[in-house]
């Protein structure tokens, strides 16, 4: 068992914090594409209290473009390192296997793959070690998932890609116990998609993972209250509660304080746990 399952084991949501060490990321692209700068961000939110430090080398931004593994990791590894001398749970948002491989020999708790390992070799990649895995529904590839995405039922379908992940990483020898999913906010989905999606999260919960809720700065949130991606911090707060009322385990964020503070008070209102508020 590693860091990341004995701390899901606890009965409180768990706050991901993101580090995009990217020059292009949708939100803070630039702002940490240096190792210095992103190292400097790590060492920020694990003061601000994030239980899990997401890192990624590559943007997925709608119409963003791939790099090269051995770029994607020349990004990430020292970053990477540095939390996990920091003994925090460390997850790597990678897609490509020569990137899972040598991040998770480092020492990482997750990966954390938008395209749910169907990158050739990925899943023997991740069944090969001991790493938990998310799995996320994307329609399409980030360079083209925004144009016209279509749904009959969108969380049927969602519910129905995922299962068939899981059922590929189970076959593959991954166990159902490392596995986490995701529902892919704004990958592949109209403003629309998404609210059907955050309504209906608990159907997700009921299939019994973890679900992991990426909300944070979205441009839904930017639909509904007209602000630019750098002024969402409430909104985001606002989706993660909601997220979090809907069963959500594990929670992504730019915004590590703002959220842990609600969480807190989510927390006092809610009795979610005894010494939850002593956690935070």
């Amino acid at each position: 068992m590693n860091r990341l399952q004995r701390i899901l084991q606890q009965n409180r949501p768990l706050i991901m914090g993101v580090i995009n060490v990217t020059p292009d990321s949708f939100s803070d692209g630039g702002y940490f594409d240096t190792t210095e700068k992103a190292i400097e961000q790590a060492r920020r939110l694990i003061q601000e209290g994030a239980d899990i430090l997401d890192i990624g080398g590559e943007s997925t931004r709608p119409g963003s473009l791939s790099v090269g593994g051995d770029e994607e990791l020349l990004r990430v590894m020292p970053v990477i390192e540095f939390a996990l001398s920091m003994d925090i749970p460390v997850s790597v948002d990678t897609s490509k296997p020569e990137v899972m491989r040598a991040t998770i020999d480092a020492g990482v708790d997750l990966v954390n793959d938008i395209n749910a390992l169907r990158a050739p070799g990925a899943l023997d990649v991740v069944a090969d070690s001991a790493v938990m895995i998310c799995l996320m529904h994307m329609q399409g590839k980030p360079e083209t998932m925004q144009h016209n995405p279509q749904y009959s039922d969108v969380v049927a379908e969602v519910i129905s890609f995922l299962e068939q992940r899981v059922a590929a990483a189970v076959s593959t020898g991954i166990e159902r116990e490392r596995i986490i999913i995701d529902p892919g906010f704004g990958f592949g989905k109209t403003f629309e998609h998404n609210l059907m999606l955050l309504r209906g999260l608990d159907r997700l919960v009921s299939t019994n993972f973890p679900v992991l809720a990426g909300l944070s700065r979205k441009s839904m949130l930017g639909t509904i209250t007209g602000n630019a991606v750098n002024d969402r911090v409430h909104a985001s707060v606002a989706a993660a509660l909601l997220a979090v009322g809907q069963g959500a385990r594990i929670i992504r964020v730019h915004d590590v304080k703002a959220t842990r503070d609600a969480f807190s008070v989510f927390a006092a209102v809610n009795r979610i746990a005894p010494g939850f508020l002593l956690h935070l």
